[in-house]
């Protein structure tokens, strides 16, 4: 099996799986009891938060943890529209937004806050200057994503950033769900970025884990209020197996991080120059600096993306149409239809997406593969 789909999931470390096993077996107190079990359990709960932040260069009391990025991306933007409703109303974002971010701006919207879209460009990606434009008095948040996790565009998060060093009040948001172990964590902790989501399961942690950055200093309303766990401000009893496992996770990947980004930029290129042969392909990421290491789309219009998937399936190779929260609703990607790319070649896209885990040889039994599949292909092209 070759598992090119990483950008939806990735296999929990067998190292990670040992850890939260033990972790549950043999440390699960309360940590917020006050005998000596539950303090154990407190102390390895934030030992892990420690380690985590070390690791990312920021302090402790700034790691907040969660149950995964579409927690963190709803508490940032709901959390910030409850503290700051009072000083406006007015949210900026991108067209290229996971839903994980589009669909709690809508809820928003339906609560009469006002949101602004920003264009992108054919490569999928903002310009700064949209933003600087679109910012006025009451503006309250932006919230741009650090790497487009349908085809790889990384966003000018620091740029943005210098714009927004004028204007300190408007909290600065950044999806880095797939950020994490690509090499761009001076992008993701840049000066003015305030929040950051994580979420576990895509560097190898648990299901149902990640963590928000929050800057010290930043206003943020709880969405999950209860006990006061998480300094107040993510209520509900701690996982803290799952969060023990996922701080083991990331000092795992951070400690093989800059091979694992040449091996992985070297994979996409291969498949990258392989698949720039064929007439009828039409090659959707870039290989250059402006997008990701782990991320390739392409189509084959013509062929429905679903098509190809199950085709590669049928080999033993794993792929996916774009985001995999989207691709069984059998719709157009929302990043391809904010590029503007034709219908007929957005229904066809794919998405490739490595880990730390893929070598090589697997991108030459893809490209093997991809031969014999396109020859087959071509009754339906022609």
């Amino acid at each position: 099996m070759i598992y090119f789909d990483n950008s939806a999931t990735t296999k929990i470390a067998p190292e990670v799986l040992q850890t939260y096993d033990t972790v549950s077996q043999k440390i699960w107190g309360n940590p917020s009891s006050l005998h000596n079990f539950g303090e154990n359990a407190w102390n390895l709960l934030e030992q892990s938060r420690q380690q985590i932040a070390k690791l990312l260069g920021v302090k402790p009391s700034e790691i907040i943890f969660t149950s995964g990025g579409s927690e963190g991306d709803n508490w940032v933007i709901k959390g910030t529209a409850m503290a700051k409703h009072r000083f406006g109303k007015h949210i900026i974002t991108t067209s290229v937004e996971h839903a994980a971010v589009r669909n709690p701006m809508e809820q928003l919207r339906e609560l009469g806050f006002d949101i602004t879209y920003l264009p992108v460009d054919k490569e999928g990606r903002i310009d700064p200057a949209d933003v600087k434009a679109a910012i006025r008095p009451d503006t309250i948040l932006v919230s741009i994503m650090a790497i487009n996790n349908e085809i790889g565009t990384i966003q000018p998060i620091k740029e943005v950033g210098e714009i927004l060093k004028d204007y300190p009040n408007i909290h600065y948001m950044v999806d880095a769900v797939q950020a994490i172990d690509k090499g761009v964590d001076d992008l993701v902790f840049s000066d003015r970025v305030d929040f950051a989501t994580f979420s576990g399961h895509k560097f190898h942690a648990p299901r149902g884990t990640g963590f928000v950055y929050v800057k010290s200093g930043r206003q943020l309303a709880p969405l999950v209020a209860g006990g006061g766990q998480e300094r107040t401000l993510r209520s509900g009893t701690e996982n803290t197996p799952g969060d023990v496992a996922m701080a083991r996770a990331i000092r795992l990947i951070k400690e093989g991080e800059d091979e694992a980004v040449k091996r992985e930029q070297a994979i996409k290129e291969r498949i990258y120059d392989h698949l720039s042969q064929f007439d009828h392909v039409k090659l959707i990421s870039g290989r250059d600096k402006g997008f990701a290491c782990h991320v390739l789309c392409f189509a084959i219009p013509g062929v429905r993306g679903e098509t190809i998937v199950h085709a590669f399936e049928d080999k033993g190779i794993y792929i996916s149409t774009t985001s995999a929260c989207s691709s069984k609703k059998h719709s157009e990607a929302g990043t391809l239809a904010a590029m503007k790319i034709p219908e007929e070649i957005a229904t066809s896209a794919v998405r490739i997406s490595l880990g730390d885990q893929n070598t090589l040889a697997e991108a030459d039994e893809f490209n093997k593969v991809f031969d014999t599949l396109y020859a087959g292909f071509q009754k339906i092209i022609d």
